[in-house]
Formats: C-alpha cells, structure tokens, sequence
C-alpha cells in the first residue's frame, strides 16, 4: 500500500507526506532524498530537469514504493507529469496520489522563505509548467495546499481509505 504526496516545490509535500506517514503508522520516504548527485546539481545551479534526468530518479522512487515495509509507505514526490506517477504505478501497483495544490503566489511566498532546500524558487516557472493535474482514471484527490496541516492529512487519509477500501 503506498501514497505518493505530489506537487511542485513549496506545495508541502514532505511535511505533508511525514504528517501522513505519522498518522498511519507507515514510513516516511522523501523523494528528493534520492536523486543522484548530478540532478541535485543542477537544479541548485537554476536549470530545470529534463525528462531524461527524472527517468533514473523515478526508477529509484519506484523501487523504494515496492519494497516490503510493512505497511504503508507514504512518498513525497514531485510527480508532475502523467508519465511519471506512470512510471511509478508500473513499478508498484496501488499508489495513490494526494495531489497538493496551491496558488503561484503562495508557492513564490512559501519558497522565498525557504532557505534549507536546494531547488531554488526560479525553477517554480518550470515546474508549474510541466504540472499536469491528475487525470480522471487515476487514483488520487486534490487537496488545497493552503488548508491547515490536519484537516489536509484527514481529507487525505479519508480519501485514500475510501479508495482503498482499507476501513
């Protein structure tokens, strides 16, 4: 069983995704955690990452989603595009996406504040403009990103055991 917290920088995704791991007992994986060294390197200097670039990345996320942990695993991962919570789907069946949606001026405010992360607010354009919502056949909700830490974690706990049918 596994959750992917998507979205583009500064929509909340690992506090959202650690908030949620927490109230499921679950595990906590952030994504950013495991891009290689060179995608870190470039998203630092201010370039945005390629298709290619993602691709190695979302194997290792893929993988870390279908190991045995036990219980729930809850990912914080961009997954902007269809191809990419694809790629994830392939490499484990069951995910559900909570998509955290949020304004561009509240994610410019939010990442013009963050000093502790090393995707730096001019790649917001790029990624807002590789964003593509969840589609209908998927299995996920939107949630608005700028509601309070716990109601967003009830709605999407709520959400994803309905989808689930978990009780």
């Amino acid at each position: 069983m596994s959750i992917v917290v998507m979205g583009v920088s500064g929509s909340g995704k690992s506090t959202v995704a650690a908030a949620l791991a927490a109230a499921l007992d679950g595990v906590y994986i952030d994504a950013d955690d495991l891009h290689p060294a060179a995608n870190v390197a470039k998203m630092a200097a201010g370039v945005p990452l390629t298709d290619e670039d993602r691709m190695p990345w979302l194997r290792l996320v893929g993988a870390a989603l279908a190991q045995d942990h036990g219980g729930v695993v809850v990912v914080a991962c961009s997954a902007l595009r269809r191809s990419y919570r694809d790629a994830l789907r392939n490499a484990a069946s069951g995910v559900f996406f909570v998509h955290l949606d949020l304004d561009p001026a509240a994610l410019s405010t939010r990442l013009a504040q963050r000093t502790d992360h090393f995707m730096p607010a001019s790649l917001l354009a790029s990624q807002l403009a590789t964003l593509e919502p969840l589609e209908p056949d998927e299995e996920g909700i939107v949630i608005d990103a700028a509601a309070p830490l716990d109601p967003i974690v009830l709605e999407a706990v709520g959400a994803w055991r309905r989808s689930a049918d978990v009780g």
